[in-house]
Protein backbone atom coordinates (compact mmCIF):
# COMPACT_ATOMS: atom_id res chain seq x y z
CA UNK A 1 0.00 0.00 0.00
CA UNK A 2 2.51 2.42 0.96
CA UNK A 3 4.85 1.37 -2.41
CA UNK A 4 1.81 2.13 -4.31
CA UNK A 5 0.99 5.21 -2.61
CA UNK A 6 4.29 6.65 -3.79
CA UNK A 7 3.41 6.55 -7.24
CA UNK A 8 -0.05 8.23 -6.95
CA UNK A 9 -0.30 11.77 -8.72
CA UNK A 10 -1.32 14.96 -7.20
CA UNK A 11 0.11 14.54 -3.55
CA UNK A 12 -1.56 11.04 -3.00
CA UNK A 13 -0.19 9.91 0.25
CA UNK A 14 -0.79 6.87 2.64
CA UNK A 15 1.35 6.71 6.01
CA UNK A 16 0.58 3.09 7.50
CA UNK A 17 0.78 1.52 10.85
CA UNK A 18 -0.29 -1.53 12.22
CA UNK A 19 -3.19 -3.25 14.69
CA UNK A 20 -4.10 -6.29 14.84
CA UNK A 21 -6.01 -6.17 11.56
CA UNK A 22 -3.04 -5.50 9.65
CA UNK A 23 -2.38 -2.49 7.65
CA UNK A 24 -4.15 1.09 8.68
CA UNK A 25 -3.70 3.91 6.29
CA UNK A 26 -3.38 7.92 7.69
CA UNK A 27 -6.73 9.07 6.46
CA UNK A 28 -6.68 12.76 6.39
CA UNK A 29 -3.47 12.46 4.44
CA UNK A 30 -4.79 10.56 1.28
CA UNK A 31 -6.01 12.46 -1.69
CA UNK A 32 -8.20 11.75 -4.69
CA UNK A 33 -11.54 10.42 -4.54
CA UNK A 34 -12.22 10.23 -0.80
CA UNK A 35 -15.92 11.02 1.33
CA UNK A 36 -17.64 7.64 0.71
CA UNK A 37 -14.54 6.49 -0.55
CA UNK A 38 -14.33 3.58 -2.98
CA UNK A 39 -15.35 0.31 -1.24
CA UNK A 40 -16.65 2.14 1.47
CA UNK A 41 -20.50 0.90 0.41
CA UNK A 42 -19.86 -1.93 -1.37
CA UNK A 43 -21.15 -4.38 1.00
CA UNK A 44 -24.31 -1.82 2.30
CA UNK A 45 -25.03 -2.05 -1.22
CA UNK A 46 -24.80 -5.77 -1.37
CA UNK A 47 -27.45 -5.92 1.75
CA UNK A 48 -29.83 -2.96 0.37
CA UNK A 49 -29.76 -3.41 -3.19
CA UNK A 50 -28.37 -7.49 -3.64
CA UNK A 51 -30.78 -8.71 -0.44
CA UNK A 52 -27.43 -10.23 0.10
CA UNK A 53 -27.28 -12.38 3.55
CA UNK A 54 -24.74 -14.82 2.98
CA UNK A 55 -21.47 -13.48 4.05
CA UNK A 56 -20.14 -17.06 4.36
CA UNK A 57 -18.63 -18.47 8.06
CA UNK A 58 -18.88 -15.82 10.41
CA UNK A 59 -16.43 -15.46 13.17
CA UNK A 60 -17.47 -15.08 16.35
CA UNK A 61 -15.16 -13.05 18.63
CA UNK A 62 -15.23 -13.17 22.35
CA UNK A 63 -15.80 -9.50 22.96
CA UNK A 64 -18.86 -8.33 24.71
CA UNK A 65 -19.53 -4.43 25.26
CA UNK A 66 -21.91 -2.37 27.07
CA UNK A 67 -23.05 -0.41 23.80
CA UNK A 68 -21.92 -0.72 20.51
CA UNK A 69 -22.22 2.18 17.99
CA UNK A 70 -23.31 1.54 14.21
CA UNK A 71 -21.61 4.75 13.07
CA UNK A 72 -18.76 7.07 13.60
CA UNK A 73 -20.03 10.23 12.36
CA UNK A 74 -20.50 12.86 15.27
CA UNK A 75 -23.31 11.66 16.41
CA UNK A 76 -22.05 7.98 16.86
CA UNK A 77 -19.23 9.16 18.50
CA UNK A 78 -21.65 11.95 21.01
CA UNK A 79 -23.42 8.73 21.52
CA UNK A 80 -20.53 6.94 23.22
CA UNK A 81 -19.64 10.02 24.90
CA UNK A 82 -22.68 10.60 26.69
CA UNK A 83 -23.12 7.13 27.45
CA UNK A 84 -20.08 6.98 29.46
CA UNK A 85 -21.08 10.51 30.63
CA UNK A 86 -24.51 8.36 32.41
CA UNK A 87 -22.87 5.00 33.43
CA UNK A 88 -19.01 5.61 33.83
CA UNK A 89 -15.88 5.94 32.11
CA UNK A 90 -15.13 1.84 32.86
CA UNK A 91 -18.24 0.95 30.22
CA UNK A 92 -16.98 -0.83 27.12
CA UNK A 93 -18.16 0.85 23.98
CA UNK A 94 -17.00 -0.28 20.55
CA UNK A 95 -17.65 2.25 17.95
CA UNK A 96 -18.15 0.60 14.35
CA UNK A 97 -17.66 2.59 10.89
CA UNK A 98 -17.53 1.10 6.86
CA UNK A 99 -15.41 4.29 6.43
CA UNK A 100 -11.50 4.19 6.66
CA UNK A 101 -11.99 7.42 9.12
CA UNK A 102 -14.36 8.69 11.96
CA UNK A 103 -15.90 11.96 11.67
CA UNK A 104 -18.71 10.67 9.09
CA UNK A 105 -19.74 13.80 6.47
CA UNK A 106 -16.89 15.71 9.27
CA UNK A 107 -14.25 14.83 7.29
CA UNK A 108 -10.37 16.09 7.81
CA UNK A 109 -8.59 17.04 4.53
CA UNK A 110 -4.89 17.24 5.11
CA UNK A 111 -2.71 18.41 2.14
CA UNK A 112 1.09 19.56 2.24
CA UNK A 113 2.31 22.20 -0.22
CA UNK A 114 5.79 23.48 -0.41
CA UNK A 115 6.21 21.56 2.90
CA UNK A 116 3.65 23.74 4.38
CA UNK A 117 0.35 21.49 6.11
CA UNK A 118 -2.64 22.96 4.87
CA UNK A 119 -5.92 21.83 6.22
CA UNK A 120 -9.97 21.99 5.34
CA UNK A 121 -12.70 20.67 5.57
CA UNK A 122 -14.47 17.62 3.55
CA UNK A 123 -17.79 17.84 4.69
CA UNK A 124 -19.37 18.91 8.03
CA UNK A 125 -18.11 22.59 7.41
CA UNK A 126 -19.37 24.70 10.55
CA UNK A 127 -20.92 24.93 13.95
CA UNK A 128 -23.87 26.94 12.87
CA UNK A 129 -25.52 29.18 16.10
CA UNK A 130 -23.58 27.65 18.59
CA UNK A 131 -25.18 30.22 20.77
CA UNK A 132 -28.50 28.71 20.31
CA UNK A 133 -26.95 25.44 21.53
CA UNK A 134 -29.42 22.95 23.66
CA UNK A 135 -28.09 22.57 27.14
CA UNK A 136 -26.42 18.50 26.15
CA UNK A 137 -24.79 20.33 23.04
CA UNK A 138 -22.82 23.37 25.72
CA UNK A 139 -22.46 20.20 27.90
CA UNK A 140 -20.44 18.56 25.50
CA UNK A 141 -18.56 20.95 23.74
CA UNK A 142 -17.25 21.86 27.54
CA UNK A 143 -16.58 18.17 28.59
CA UNK A 144 -14.40 17.51 25.30
CA UNK A 145 -12.71 21.03 25.56
CA UNK A 146 -14.37 23.24 22.19
CA UNK A 147 -14.49 26.35 23.18
CA UNK A 148 -16.30 28.87 20.57
CA UNK A 149 -15.56 31.92 22.01
CA UNK A 150 -12.15 31.51 20.55
CA UNK A 151 -13.28 31.85 16.99
CA UNK A 152 -14.17 35.43 17.63
CA UNK A 153 -10.56 36.20 17.25
CA UNK A 154 -9.40 33.08 15.78
CA UNK A 155 -11.64 33.81 12.85
CA UNK A 156 -9.51 36.55 10.42
CA UNK A 157 -12.71 38.70 9.64
CA UNK A 158 -10.79 41.66 7.96
CA UNK A 159 -9.33 38.64 5.48
CA UNK A 160 -11.42 39.18 2.21
CA UNK A 161 -11.57 42.96 2.98
CA UNK A 162 -7.51 43.50 3.31
CA UNK A 163 -7.29 41.76 -0.01
CA UNK A 164 -10.08 43.26 -1.71
CA UNK A 165 -11.41 39.92 -2.60
CA UNK A 166 -15.09 39.45 -3.45
CA UNK A 167 -18.19 37.57 -4.86
CA UNK A 168 -18.07 37.27 -8.54
CA UNK A 169 -19.62 34.86 -11.50
CA UNK A 170 -17.66 33.09 -13.52
CA UNK A 171 -19.31 32.23 -16.80
CA UNK A 172 -17.71 29.13 -18.79
CA UNK A 173 -17.57 28.96 -22.34
CA UNK A 174 -18.86 25.14 -22.67
CA UNK A 175 -22.48 26.59 -21.25
CA UNK A 176 -21.93 30.30 -21.93
CA UNK A 177 -20.40 30.44 -25.15
CA UNK A 178 -17.35 32.32 -23.64
CA UNK A 179 -15.08 32.30 -20.48
CA UNK A 180 -15.69 35.33 -18.58
CA UNK A 181 -15.31 36.72 -14.92
CA UNK A 182 -18.51 39.39 -13.74
CA UNK A 183 -18.10 41.09 -10.67
CA UNK A 184 -21.59 40.28 -8.92
CA UNK A 185 -22.84 36.90 -7.56
CA UNK A 186 -26.39 37.55 -9.13
CA UNK A 187 -27.88 36.07 -5.92
CA UNK A 188 -26.99 36.08 -1.79
CA UNK A 189 -25.07 32.45 -1.61
CA UNK A 190 -21.94 34.73 -0.70
CA UNK A 191 -23.37 36.49 2.31
CA UNK A 192 -23.04 33.31 4.41
CA UNK A 193 -18.64 33.82 3.99
CA UNK A 194 -18.23 36.14 7.16
CA UNK A 195 -16.45 39.26 6.12
CA UNK A 196 -16.30 38.40 1.95
CA UNK A 197 -16.38 41.97 0.42
CA UNK A 198 -18.96 42.09 -2.90
CA UNK A 199 -15.75 43.41 -4.78
CA UNK A 200 -16.68 45.94 -7.41
CA UNK A 201 -20.51 45.72 -6.43
CA UNK A 202 -22.16 46.45 -10.06
CA UNK A 203 -25.54 47.77 -10.77
CA UNK A 204 -28.64 45.42 -11.62
CA UNK A 205 -28.53 47.01 -15.10
CA UNK A 206 -24.64 46.54 -15.65
CA UNK A 207 -24.17 43.44 -14.16
CA UNK A 208 -27.07 42.11 -16.52
CA UNK A 209 -25.27 44.06 -19.62
CA UNK A 210 -22.06 41.99 -18.98
CA UNK A 211 -23.53 38.68 -18.45
CA UNK A 212 -22.68 36.46 -21.84
CA UNK A 213 -26.56 36.09 -22.62
CA UNK A 214 -28.45 36.68 -25.74
CA UNK A 215 -30.03 40.46 -25.49
CA UNK A 216 -33.78 38.59 -24.64
CA UNK A 217 -31.46 36.88 -21.80
CA UNK A 218 -29.78 40.26 -20.38
CA UNK A 219 -33.07 41.74 -20.49
CA UNK A 220 -34.84 38.91 -18.91
CA UNK A 221 -31.74 38.11 -16.09
CA UNK A 222 -32.44 42.50 -15.62
CA UNK A 223 -36.02 41.45 -14.72
CA UNK A 224 -34.96 39.08 -12.55
CA UNK A 225 -32.62 41.02 -10.60
CA UNK A 226 -35.19 44.00 -10.35
CA UNK A 227 -37.59 41.59 -9.21
CA UNK A 228 -39.43 40.85 -5.96
CA UNK A 229 -42.77 40.15 -4.36
CA UNK A 230 -43.68 43.15 -5.59
CA UNK A 231 -44.24 41.83 -9.13
CA UNK A 232 -46.85 39.43 -7.73
CA UNK A 233 -50.45 40.54 -8.23
CA UNK A 234 -51.62 39.22 -4.86
CA UNK A 235 -53.62 41.78 -2.15
CA UNK A 236 -51.10 42.38 0.55
CA UNK A 237 -52.97 40.25 2.71
CA UNK A 238 -52.81 36.87 1.04
CA UNK A 239 -49.08 37.64 0.21
CA UNK A 240 -47.68 35.17 2.54
CA UNK A 241 -49.84 31.94 2.06
CA UNK A 242 -49.32 32.48 -1.36
CA UNK A 243 -45.63 32.21 -1.68
CA UNK A 244 -45.29 29.49 0.83
CA UNK A 245 -47.27 27.77 -1.63
CA UNK A 246 -46.45 29.11 -5.05
CA UNK A 247 -43.11 27.75 -6.89
CA UNK A 248 -40.04 30.61 -7.42
CA UNK A 249 -39.66 28.78 -10.68
CA UNK A 250 -43.02 29.02 -11.71
CA UNK A 251 -42.48 32.88 -10.38
CA UNK A 252 -40.07 33.39 -12.51
CA UNK A 253 -41.48 31.96 -16.17
CA UNK A 254 -44.81 33.42 -15.29
CA UNK A 255 -44.98 36.55 -13.19
CA UNK A 256 -41.40 37.46 -14.40
CA UNK A 257 -41.24 35.77 -18.02
CA UNK A 258 -38.23 33.87 -17.98
CA UNK A 259 -37.36 31.43 -20.56
CA UNK A 260 -33.93 31.88 -21.50
CA UNK A 261 -31.90 29.08 -20.45
CA UNK A 262 -28.88 30.67 -19.15
CA UNK A 263 -30.98 32.69 -17.06
CA UNK A 264 -32.83 29.79 -15.49
CA UNK A 265 -29.52 27.72 -14.74
CA UNK A 266 -28.09 30.81 -13.02
CA UNK A 267 -31.15 30.82 -10.75
CA UNK A 268 -31.46 27.14 -10.29
CA UNK A 269 -28.18 26.87 -8.87
CA UNK A 270 -28.29 30.14 -6.98
CA UNK A 271 -29.54 28.21 -3.31
CA UNK A 272 -26.52 26.11 -3.92
CA UNK A 273 -26.98 23.66 -0.86
CA UNK A 274 -29.08 25.26 1.62
CA UNK A 275 -32.05 24.06 0.21
CA UNK A 276 -30.44 20.54 -0.74
CA UNK A 277 -32.00 20.58 -4.26
CA UNK A 278 -31.61 22.68 -7.07
CA UNK A 279 -34.03 26.45 -6.69
CA UNK A 280 -36.59 24.84 -9.39
CA UNK A 281 -38.20 22.32 -6.45
CA UNK A 282 -38.60 24.98 -3.94
CA UNK A 283 -41.05 27.80 -3.65
CA UNK A 284 -40.86 31.62 -3.22
CA UNK A 285 -40.46 31.85 0.09
CA UNK A 286 -37.63 29.85 0.69
CA UNK A 287 -36.39 31.41 -2.61
CA UNK A 288 -36.70 34.83 -0.63
CA UNK A 289 -34.84 33.24 2.59
CA UNK A 290 -32.19 31.66 0.88
CA UNK A 291 -31.77 35.15 -1.07
CA UNK A 292 -31.96 33.37 -4.81
CA UNK A 293 -31.57 35.39 -7.66
CA UNK A 294 -34.06 38.17 -7.72
CA UNK A 295 -34.41 38.54 -4.00
CA UNK A 296 -32.47 41.07 -2.28
CA UNK A 297 -28.88 40.80 -0.74
CA UNK A 298 -29.33 40.19 3.07
CA UNK A 299 -27.42 38.89 6.19
CA UNK A 300 -27.75 35.25 6.38
CA UNK A 301 -27.02 34.76 9.83
CA UNK A 302 -27.41 37.19 12.86
CA UNK A 303 -24.97 39.80 14.64
CA UNK A 304 -24.68 37.09 17.69
CA UNK A 305 -24.55 34.20 15.64
CA UNK A 306 -22.15 34.91 12.74
CA UNK A 307 -20.76 32.63 10.56
CA UNK A 308 -17.67 31.99 11.76
CA UNK A 309 -17.15 29.06 13.74
CA UNK A 310 -15.43 26.99 11.87
CA UNK A 311 -11.83 25.09 12.60
CA UNK A 312 -9.71 24.61 9.96
CA UNK A 313 -10.73 20.99 9.22
CA UNK A 314 -14.21 22.27 9.79
CA UNK A 315 -16.12 19.98 12.25
CA UNK A 316 -13.44 17.33 12.16
CA UNK A 317 -12.28 19.39 15.12
CA UNK A 318 -15.15 18.48 17.18
CA UNK A 319 -15.28 14.93 16.06
CA UNK A 320 -11.12 14.56 17.05
CA UNK A 321 -12.22 16.17 20.50
CA UNK A 322 -14.49 13.65 21.09
CA UNK A 323 -12.45 10.88 20.36
CA UNK A 324 -9.52 12.04 22.50
CA UNK A 325 -11.75 12.40 25.30
CA UNK A 326 -12.60 8.76 24.83
CA UNK A 327 -9.34 7.76 23.72
CA UNK A 328 -6.75 9.35 25.44
CA UNK A 329 -3.85 7.72 24.18
CA UNK A 330 -4.85 8.79 20.73
CA UNK A 331 -2.88 12.07 20.37
CA UNK A 332 -1.17 14.84 22.49
CA UNK A 333 -3.77 18.34 23.53
CA UNK A 334 -5.97 18.78 26.01
CA UNK A 335 -8.20 20.29 24.02
CA UNK A 336 -10.04 20.99 20.60
CA UNK A 337 -7.28 24.06 19.69
CA UNK A 338 -4.45 22.15 20.61
CA UNK A 339 -5.63 19.34 18.65
CA UNK A 340 -5.31 21.22 15.48
CA UNK A 341 -2.52 19.92 14.58
CA UNK A 342 -1.65 16.72 16.42
CA UNK A 343 -1.65 13.83 14.29
CA UNK A 344 -3.95 10.85 15.34
CA UNK A 345 -2.59 7.60 15.68
CA UNK A 346 -4.64 5.49 14.40
CA UNK A 347 -3.23 2.28 15.54
CA UNK A 348 -4.63 3.22 19.19
CA UNK A 349 -8.28 3.24 17.99
CA UNK A 350 -8.72 0.09 18.08
CA UNK A 351 -6.74 -1.57 21.33
CA UNK A 352 -7.97 -4.48 23.88
CA UNK A 353 -7.27 -2.14 26.53
CA UNK A 354 -9.12 0.58 25.69
CA UNK A 355 -12.96 1.29 26.93
CA UNK A 356 -13.52 2.77 23.88
CA UNK A 357 -12.52 1.39 20.65
CA UNK A 358 -13.41 2.63 17.00
CA UNK A 359 -13.02 -0.09 14.48
CA UNK A 360 -13.03 1.18 11.20
CA UNK A 361 -13.88 -0.26 7.35
CA UNK A 362 -16.63 -2.00 9.38
CA UNK A 363 -19.79 -2.71 7.70
CA UNK A 364 -22.62 -3.51 10.27
CA UNK A 365 -24.98 -6.12 7.90
CA UNK A 366 -27.10 -7.43 10.64
CA UNK A 367 -28.29 -6.78 14.30
CA UNK A 368 -30.62 -8.43 16.26
CA UNK A 369 -31.64 -9.37 19.57
CA UNK A 370 -30.88 -12.32 21.16
CA UNK A 371 -34.70 -13.13 21.87
CA UNK A 372 -37.78 -11.44 21.97
CA UNK A 373 -36.71 -7.59 21.74
CA UNK A 374 -39.12 -7.01 25.00
CA UNK A 375 -37.11 -9.53 26.68
CA UNK A 376 -33.79 -9.68 25.30
CA UNK A 377 -30.63 -9.88 27.30
CA UNK A 378 -27.67 -8.31 24.33
CA UNK A 379 -27.92 -7.36 20.89
CA UNK A 380 -26.13 -9.59 18.01
CA UNK A 381 -23.86 -7.49 15.56
CA UNK A 382 -22.67 -8.80 12.69
CA UNK A 383 -20.57 -7.06 10.75
CA UNK A 384 -17.70 -7.24 7.59
CA UNK A 385 -14.17 -6.29 7.81
CA UNK A 386 -11.85 -7.32 4.67
CA UNK A 387 -14.73 -8.87 3.15
CA UNK A 388 -14.55 -11.51 6.57
CA UNK A 389 -17.82 -11.58 8.58
CA UNK A 390 -17.26 -11.00 12.00
CA UNK A 391 -19.95 -11.54 15.00
CA UNK A 392 -19.81 -9.32 18.76
CA UNK A 393 -22.39 -8.68 21.38
CA UNK A 394 -23.54 -5.94 23.10
CA UNK A 395 -25.93 -5.10 25.88
CA UNK A 396 -27.17 -1.64 23.78
CA UNK A 397 -26.86 -0.71 20.43
CA UNK A 398 -27.25 2.95 19.28
CA UNK A 399 -28.02 3.04 15.41
CA UNK A 400 -26.17 5.90 14.31
CA UNK A 401 -25.84 5.57 10.31
CA UNK A 402 -27.65 6.25 7.76
CA UNK A 403 -31.58 5.72 9.00
CA UNK A 404 -32.62 4.50 5.36
CA UNK A 405 -30.23 1.66 5.69
CA UNK A 406 -31.72 0.36 9.21
CA UNK A 407 -34.60 -1.57 7.88
CA UNK A 408 -31.99 -3.70 6.04
CA UNK A 409 -29.88 -4.45 8.86
CA UNK A 410 -32.09 -4.12 11.70
CA UNK A 411 -34.79 -7.24 11.33
CA UNK A 412 -38.42 -7.53 12.90
CA UNK A 413 -38.85 -3.78 12.87
CA UNK A 414 -42.46 -3.11 13.67
CA UNK A 415 -44.04 -2.54 10.53
CA UNK A 416 -44.80 1.02 10.97
CA UNK A 417 -41.16 1.87 12.02
CA UNK A 418 -40.04 0.36 8.91
CA UNK A 419 -42.11 2.03 6.60
CA UNK A 420 -41.33 5.21 7.93
CA UNK A 421 -37.25 5.08 8.23
CA UNK A 422 -37.54 3.98 4.45
CA UNK A 423 -39.70 7.35 3.78
CA UNK A 424 -36.04 9.23 4.42
CA UNK A 425 -33.52 10.24 1.86
CA UNK A 426 -30.21 12.19 1.62
CA UNK A 427 -29.43 14.38 -1.32
CA UNK A 428 -25.74 13.99 -2.96
CA UNK A 429 -23.29 16.49 -2.07
CA UNK A 430 -19.65 16.80 -3.07
CA UNK A 431 -16.47 18.84 -1.42
CA UNK A 432 -13.52 19.64 -3.08
CA UNK A 433 -10.49 20.76 -1.38
CA UNK A 434 -7.84 21.76 -3.67
CA UNK A 435 -4.15 22.68 -2.58
CA UNK A 436 -2.36 25.65 -4.55
CA UNK A 437 0.89 26.73 -4.45
CA UNK A 438 -0.01 30.37 -4.25
CA UNK A 439 -2.92 32.42 -5.06
CA UNK A 440 -1.40 34.88 -6.97
CA UNK A 441 -4.24 34.52 -9.65
CA UNK A 442 -7.27 34.98 -7.47
CA UNK A 443 -5.96 37.92 -5.89
CA UNK A 444 -5.72 39.64 -9.45
CA UNK A 445 -9.07 38.75 -10.22
CA UNK A 446 -10.62 39.66 -6.74
CA UNK A 447 -11.55 36.51 -6.09
CA UNK A 448 -12.51 35.60 -2.40
CA UNK A 449 -15.84 33.69 -3.85
CA UNK A 450 -16.69 32.11 -7.60
CA UNK A 451 -20.51 31.24 -8.42
CA UNK A 452 -19.84 28.63 -11.19
CA UNK A 453 -23.51 27.85 -12.77
CA UNK A 454 -22.04 26.28 -16.07
CA UNK A 455 -19.74 23.96 -13.92
CA UNK A 456 -20.26 20.60 -12.18
CA UNK A 457 -18.76 22.55 -8.96
CA UNK A 458 -21.26 25.14 -8.63
CA UNK A 459 -19.07 27.36 -6.64
CA UNK A 460 -15.50 27.88 -5.57
CA UNK A 461 -14.06 30.09 -2.76
CA UNK A 462 -11.12 30.86 -0.47
CA UNK A 463 -10.90 28.55 2.61
CA UNK A 464 -12.23 30.30 5.81
CA UNK A 465 -9.58 32.47 7.29
CA UNK A 466 -8.92 30.66 10.66
CA UNK A 467 -6.28 30.31 12.35
CA UNK A 468 -5.78 28.58 15.99
CA UNK A 469 -3.63 26.08 17.96
CA UNK A 470 -0.31 27.10 15.58
CA UNK A 471 -2.20 26.37 12.87
CA UNK A 472 -1.81 29.67 10.55
CA UNK A 473 -4.22 30.62 7.96
CA UNK A 474 -2.65 31.39 4.19
CA UNK A 475 -0.74 35.32 4.54
CA UNK A 476 -0.20 36.67 1.55
CA UNK A 477 -0.63 35.83 -2.16
CA UNK A 478 2.49 34.00 -2.63
CA UNK A 479 1.95 31.48 0.18
CA UNK A 480 0.29 28.12 -0.41
CA UNK A 481 -3.41 27.64 0.29
CA UNK A 482 -6.64 25.75 0.15
CA UNK A 483 -9.56 26.58 -2.29
CA UNK A 484 -12.80 25.09 -1.52
CA UNK A 485 -15.67 23.95 -4.39
CA UNK A 486 -19.14 22.95 -3.60
CA UNK A 487 -21.12 20.46 -6.04
CA UNK A 488 -25.05 19.93 -5.33
CA UNK A 489 -25.52 18.15 -7.89
CA UNK A 490 -28.91 17.83 -9.81
CA UNK A 491 -31.04 15.98 -12.28
CA UNK A 492 -31.51 17.28 -15.66
CA UNK A 493 -34.66 17.62 -15.79
CA UNK A 494 -35.89 20.67 -14.38
CA UNK A 495 -38.85 20.59 -12.01
CA UNK A 496 -38.28 16.53 -11.82
CA UNK A 497 -39.49 15.50 -8.23
CA UNK A 498 -36.45 15.36 -5.59
CA UNK A 499 -36.01 11.71 -5.07
CA UNK A 500 -35.45 11.14 -8.92
CA UNK A 501 -33.03 14.06 -9.20
CA UNK A 502 -31.16 12.46 -5.94
CA UNK A 503 -30.92 9.33 -7.54
CA UNK A 504 -29.66 10.54 -11.06
CA UNK A 505 -27.59 12.93 -9.63
CA UNK A 506 -25.85 10.35 -7.33
CA UNK A 507 -26.11 7.89 -10.14
CA UNK A 508 -23.72 10.12 -12.10
CA UNK A 509 -21.93 11.86 -9.52
CA UNK A 510 -20.33 8.31 -8.48
CA UNK A 511 -20.06 7.13 -12.17
CA UNK A 512 -17.30 9.88 -12.65
CA UNK A 513 -13.88 8.77 -12.40
CA UNK A 514 -10.76 10.59 -10.75
CA UNK A 515 -9.31 11.76 -14.15
CA UNK A 516 -12.96 13.02 -15.27
CA UNK A 517 -13.00 15.14 -11.63
CA UNK A 518 -9.30 16.40 -12.43
CA UNK A 519 -10.05 17.51 -16.09
CA UNK A 520 -12.87 19.57 -15.01
CA UNK A 521 -10.98 21.18 -12.42
CA UNK A 522 -8.45 21.96 -15.06
CA UNK A 523 -11.16 23.72 -17.29
CA UNK A 524 -12.80 25.01 -14.34
CA UNK A 525 -9.63 27.11 -12.89
CA UNK A 526 -7.89 27.27 -16.49
CA UNK A 527 -11.06 29.26 -18.06
CA UNK A 528 -11.46 31.27 -14.57
CA UNK A 529 -8.02 32.62 -13.97
CA UNK A 530 -5.19 34.94 -15.94
CA UNK A 531 -3.12 32.49 -17.33
CA UNK A 532 -0.28 34.61 -17.05
CA UNK A 533 -0.64 34.05 -13.41
CA UNK A 534 -2.23 30.45 -13.32
CA UNK A 535 -0.87 27.11 -14.68
CA UNK A 536 -2.95 24.23 -13.62
CA UNK A 537 0.19 21.55 -13.92
CA UNK A 538 2.61 23.84 -11.96
CA UNK A 539 0.19 25.82 -9.43
CA UNK A 540 -2.37 22.72 -8.22
CA UNK A 541 -0.13 20.44 -5.64
CA UNK A 542 -3.32 18.24 -4.88
CA UNK A 543 -6.91 17.72 -4.59
CA UNK A 544 -9.22 15.99 -2.74
CA UNK A 545 -12.69 15.34 -3.59
CA UNK A 546 -15.14 14.27 -1.24
CA UNK A 547 -18.15 12.47 -2.48
CA UNK A 548 -21.23 11.81 -0.59
CA UNK A 549 -23.35 9.93 -2.34
CA UNK A 550 -25.80 10.16 0.80
CA UNK A 551 -25.21 13.94 1.75
CA UNK A 552 -27.50 15.96 3.66
CA UNK A 553 -30.78 14.63 5.31
CA UNK A 554 -33.75 14.93 3.62
CA UNK A 555 -36.57 13.49 6.00
CA UNK A 556 -39.62 12.04 5.33
CA UNK A 557 -43.14 13.38 5.10
CA UNK A 558 -45.99 13.92 7.80
CA UNK A 559 -44.53 12.04 11.48
CA UNK A 560 -42.24 9.28 9.80
CA UNK A 561 -39.30 11.43 11.69
CA UNK A 562 -40.73 10.76 15.03
CA UNK A 563 -42.11 7.20 13.80
CA UNK A 564 -39.05 5.96 12.59
CA UNK A 565 -36.45 7.08 15.55
CA UNK A 566 -38.54 4.76 18.32
CA UNK A 567 -36.99 2.77 20.59
CA UNK A 568 -36.74 -1.12 19.86
CA UNK A 569 -36.04 -3.22 23.02
CA UNK A 570 -32.33 -2.50 23.11
CA UNK A 571 -31.51 -0.73 20.23
CA UNK A 572 -31.68 3.23 19.33
CA UNK A 573 -31.58 5.69 16.56
CA UNK A 574 -29.67 8.57 16.82
CA UNK A 575 -27.82 10.52 13.67
CA UNK A 576 -29.26 13.80 12.27
CA UNK A 577 -31.67 11.66 9.93
CA UNK A 578 -33.53 11.29 13.12
CA UNK A 579 -33.56 15.13 13.73
CA UNK A 580 -34.66 16.48 10.73
CA UNK A 581 -31.60 18.73 10.12
CA UNK A 582 -27.89 18.53 8.85
CA UNK A 583 -25.83 20.00 11.20
CA UNK A 584 -23.79 18.59 13.69
CA UNK A 585 -25.59 20.54 16.94
CA UNK A 586 -28.64 18.10 15.68
CA UNK A 587 -26.53 15.08 15.66
CA UNK A 588 -25.19 15.63 19.05
CA UNK A 589 -28.42 16.00 20.30
CA UNK A 590 -30.26 13.04 19.06
CA UNK A 591 -27.30 11.26 20.11
CA UNK A 592 -28.61 12.56 23.73
CA UNK A 593 -31.80 11.25 23.05
CA UNK A 594 -31.15 8.05 22.30
CA UNK A 595 -28.91 7.56 25.18
CA UNK A 596 -31.01 8.56 27.28
CA UNK A 597 -33.68 5.96 25.96
CA UNK A 598 -31.59 3.32 26.61
CA UNK A 599 -32.26 3.45 30.36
Amino acid sequence: MAAGASMLPLGASCNAVLNKFGVVSYPPALTRLRGSHLGSNSHAHARAWGKKEDWGTSTALNETYDLIVVGGGISGLAAAYFYQQAHGIDKRILILDNHDDFGGHAKRNEHTVEGKLLLAHGGSQSIVDPKEASQAVSDLFKGVGVDVELFNTAYDKGFYKRHNLGAVTYFNKAVFGEDKVVRHPYCNYPNYVEGLRWGEKLSNEEAARQAPLSEKGREQLLGVLNGGLHKLAIPEAEIEDYISSHSYFDYLKNTLGVDDPGVLRMARSSCLDWESTGADLIDIEEAKKAGAMGFAPKAVYDKDNPYIYHFPDGNAGVARALVKKMIPGVAVGNNAEELVLSKFQYAELDKPDNAVGIRLDSTVVNVQHNGDPDNATAVIVDYIKDNKPYQITGKNVVMACYNMMIPHIVPDLPEEQEAALRQQSKSPLQYTSVGLKNWRALKEMEIGMAMSPGNIHQTLYMDFPVSMGGYKYTATPDDPCVIQMISCPYGDTIGAPAIEQYREARYKMLGLQFNDYEQELRTHLGGMLPKALFDFDKDVESITINRWGHGYTVPGPGDSVEIGRQPFGRITIANCDSGSESDAKTAIDMAARAVEELG
